[in-house]
């Protein structure tokens, strides 16, 4: 039966060392439980680091041992590897440039690098030792960004899902990375690519569309003939957990000690890591602000903060802590009495049931980190709310502020938005309170961790499911011998090509797109046999085919059909055609030229085309999609059809059709044997216009009516070559 690899850089359990013993103690995670319903089912399992260093080989092995009894596998790391893999690339490199704070925390090292690669690929080989052929391997986060390519390459017969828990920066910033599209690669070995917003979904994609080689569609990478799939999944917490933790007795009496604390006073709940990303000082800032203009307030509210240790012998989050230790002992000097301070700080961690009881009775959750993920804190204090009371101030920078719109949403870098915002909070009336509540209580509940894993395992096999039907489609090792076997038995052939993206690749300028010696030789050798038919049917000038193919014994039709010639006769035109038209559509299009840089207008005799190749990526397809919408009213009224394609756009008269070119010969005799390649929306009339009995693949793209797909001209050379050879063999 196929399992399930999860893979993270951390397991779902803390290693301690005790004497001579090794202790586990469950994370309480947010992963941790939520994945905690797949890796303990059957023969699943999950891989990660302990944790701790352990180098003894028997320890080791100890360890291993009590791991596999809970479905765990360990990755075990040197001392020196975490500090350079983990406190070294991912979170000097990494964590810095995906919170946007690269000037200040980005450090490049060539050694910390080498050190990614060394355990990405150590945790490969832990992986790739319990995989089998259709298993499902789910690798977590960015400190394993080049674990999926590496499984990939050694097992392309399983089904691996990525995701990102931190955001994903803008391609602007994330280029700033010295090895970004090495990184790129890495995560794209995934079939599935999750983030926890939209935002992040669009800034990967854009990063991929201009840092690497590949076509990006909607939210689809092809890569050759396998595709990627990026989505957003806002993940989600046990809600039934926290509310039910808030019911019980301990908390219960926790929670009320905490009010009797704090009576008469609007208490303020802060809960963060140590991180610059968390704002944790802007929000001493902001509260500093608020006593000052609000002096009535003094006395009357207290901001709990709980920040929880991490990282703090790095001399940034040395320095951070510092500076937080600073500022809330100035705010508390200045403003404490005998009986009251402002802020009540702990650095510490607290255990849940704390935890719960500070949920359940503080007025007001403040949470505005400068940059987050997700942020799972908003989601506990709303679940942890069962009377639906309570607000919820919330940065519009955490993940979960596009879900939890019903938060009092701020701008962390706006100080004085987030001191209106406490008031605000702190003054708002209880049925305000209860509808807000309320709406976000019912998203927490729906959108609970179990919801998320669900949704992105559902997705993976439907994304896997689509990658084997394009695999059935593509013209691969057994079906190629088909189309060769069919093409060897029979005699009155006609073969339908396309030029530009068929037989040769697209070039960044029009005219360089000339033929080679090698495509003539397999047009030679398919011309030689009386059999054959050959049509070359494309949307270039009658001037340019006649040029390159004139001296050649095949059929040839320009500009999608407004132009035919037959061997050995002179060029027609399709009659009955006006061209008038072309003195309104140019201004326009010459008016798209002015605004893209790049840009051009091609004028064929029946068409008028705007080419965008030689624009700048992203504002091509911009320009072309307000083109698009600017022509589509006016192009209707004349009679005239909008082709999109590859990197153009093209207005021509409605009546010519590749299709009616294409129908209209294969009728001229009753042939035997019929196939058409092609490879823009052009060809799809010519698919759709055949008999079903024919042979029709598309071309760099599996989206199409036709039966097929190719990957590139080089592979229909190759058919072609070798349908050729198939008759030599026979005769």
């Amino acid at each position: 039966m196929p399992k399930t690899i999860i893979v993270s850089n951390r397991l779902p359990v803390k290693v301690t060392k005790q004497d001579d013993a090794y202790q586990l103690s469950p994370s309480e995670g947010g992963l941790a439980t939520g994945l905690g319903s797949i890796y303990k089912q059957d023969d699943n399992l999950w891989i990660g680091w302990p944790g701790i260093e352990i180098t003894d080989k028997r320890d080791q092995h100890m360890v291993t041992e009590d791991l596999k009894e809970l479905s765990l596998l360990p990755v075990f790391l040197t001392q020196s590897e975490i500090n350079k893999y983990y406190e070294g690339f991912s979170n000097e490199v990494l964590w810095p440039v995906f919170h946007y704070y690269v000037s200040t925390y980005a450090h490049y090292s060539q050694a910390n690098w080498e050190s990614y690669q060394l355990v990405n690929q150590k945790f490969c080989d832990a992986v790739l030792e319990v995989a089998n052929p259709g298993d499902t391997i789910w690798v977590h986060d960015y400190q394993l960004l080049l674990l999926p390519k590496l499984i990939r390459d050694a097992r392309p017969d399983v089904s691996i899902g990525f995701f990102q828990h931190i955001p994903f920066p803008s391609d602007e910033m994330f280029r700033l990375i010295p090895w970004r599209s090495e990184l790129l690669e890495g995560i794209l070995g995934a079939d599935l690519i999750g983030y926890h917003t939209f935002d992040d979904v669009r800034h990967f994609l854009s990063a991929v569309s201009r840092l690497l080689p590949v076509q990006v569609s909607a939210n689809v990478i092809t890569l050759g003939e396998r595709v990627v799939v990026v989505e957003s999944f806002p993940m989600g917490i046990d809600d039934k957990k926290y509310g039910d933790l808030s019911q019980q007795e301990n908390v219960k009496t926790e929670a009320e000690l905490i009010k009797e604390t704090f009576r008469g006073q609007k208490l303020i709940l802060s809960i963060d890591r140590l991180d610059y990303s968390k704002g944790i000082l802007q929000r001493l800032q902001a509260l500093e602000i608020l006593l000052e203009n609000h002096p009535e307030l003094v006395t009357k509210i207290t901001l709990y903060m709980i920040v929880v240790p991490s990282r703090d012998q790095v001399p940034q989050y040395k320095e951070l802590r510092d500076n937080i230790d600073k500022k809330v002992g100035n705010i508390n000097g200045r403003y404490r009495t005998l009986e009251w301070s402002p802020i009540q700080y702990f650095y510490k961690s607290l255990p849940i049931e704390t935890l719960s009881a500070l949920y359940s009775s503080a007025d007001v959750c403040l949470i505005t980190p400068m940059r987050d993920g997700m942020n799972l804190v908003s989601k506990e204090y709303v679940a942890s709310r069962v009377h639906n009371d309570g607000v919820l101030i919330l940065s519009e920078m955490a993940g979960s502020s596009k879900e939890l719109i019903d938060a009092v949403i701020v701008n962390p870098n706006n100080i004085q938005e987030v001191s209106r915002a406490i008031v605000r909070a702190i003054n708002m009336p209880r049925a305000e309170q209860s509808r807000r509540m309320i709406l976000m209580r019912q998203n927490v509940s729906k959108f609970n961790i179990g919801h998320w894993v669900k949704i992105f395992m559902d997705r993976l096999n439907e994304v896997k499911q689509m990658q084997r039907s394009m695999q059935t489609r593509h013209v691969s090792n057994g079906t190629r011998q088909s189309i060769i076997n069919r093409f060897a038995k029979t005699h009155k052939r006609i073969i339908f090509l396309d030029y530009d993206g068929t037989l040769v690749d697209f070039k960044p300028n029009v005219d360089q797109a000339k033929p080679d010696a090698d495509l003539y030789e397999v047009l030679d050798l398919l011309t030689s046999d009386p059999d054959n038919d050959v049509v070359l049917i494309s949307g270039r000038k009658h001037e340019n085919l006649e040029e390159w193919f004139g001296h050649l014994p095949i059929y040839l039709v320009a500009e999608h059909g407004a132009w035919f010639k037959q061997q050995n006769t002179e060029w027609h035109k399709l009659g009955g055609m006006s061209n008038n038209w072309k003195q309104d559509i140019f201004p326009i299009l010459d008016t798209y030229v002015d605004r893209t840089p790049g840009a051009f207008i091609e004028e064929k005799t029946y068409s008028l085309v705007w080419h965008y190749r030689k624009a700048q990526n992203g504002l091509g397809e911009l320009r072309a999609n307000e083109l698009t919408n600017t022509l589509k009213y006016l192009a209707s009224d004349k009679g005239l059809q909008l082709l999109p394609g590859n990197k153009v756009v093209e207005v021509k008269n409605m009546e010519i059709n590749k299709g009616k070119a294409a129908l209209t010969l294969s009728e001229k005799k009753d042939y035997d044997f019929i196939i058409a390649f092609g490879d823009d929306y052009t060809d799809e009339d010519i698919f759709k216009s055949l008999p079903d009995s024919a042979i029709t693949i598309k071309v760099g793209s599996n989206l199409s009516a036709a039966k097929f797909y190719m990957r590139n001209p080089a592979e229909v050379r190759g058919l072609l070559r070798s349908l050729t050879e198939s008759t030599e063999v026979n005769s």
